[in-house]
């Protein structure tokens, strides 16, 4: 129990000597960077794994769907789906010319 004892009151002696001694000399430990996002291996990740995936199971929805007959609602979820491709088509694009406004204003 006096070994444990004295080995914190030694450990919080010496952490804050060690603080001490970084004011004294003035050798503060440099910042570590920012880190950054990388958007563009984000994107090409879901347009080269993920997108490919999800058409898939759209397919496969489909097909299944057309065997079973029922060509109606398989029409309107085709319909569905591409509309909602040309809308996350869309976003991309945004996010591209957004880039590109950003980039020409601040220029």
């Amino acid at each position: 129990m006096v070994f444990l004892e004295l080995g914190q009151a030694v450990w919080t002696h010496a952490t804050h000597a060690a603080d001490v001694l970084v004011v004294v000399t003035g050798k503060l430990a440099p910042t570590p960077a920012p880190k950054e996002i990388n958007t563009d291996g984000l994107i090409s990740f879901f347009a080269s794994k993920v997108a490919p995936i999800l058409l898939a199971v759209l397919g496969v929805i489909f097909i299944g769907r057309a065997s079973k007959g029922a060509v109606s609602k398989l029409l309107t979820s085709s319909a569905i789906a591409i509309i909602g491709l040309a809308f996350i088509a869309g976003a991309v694009s945004l996010f591209f010319v957004g880039d590109y406004l950003i980039n020409l204003a601040f220029k």
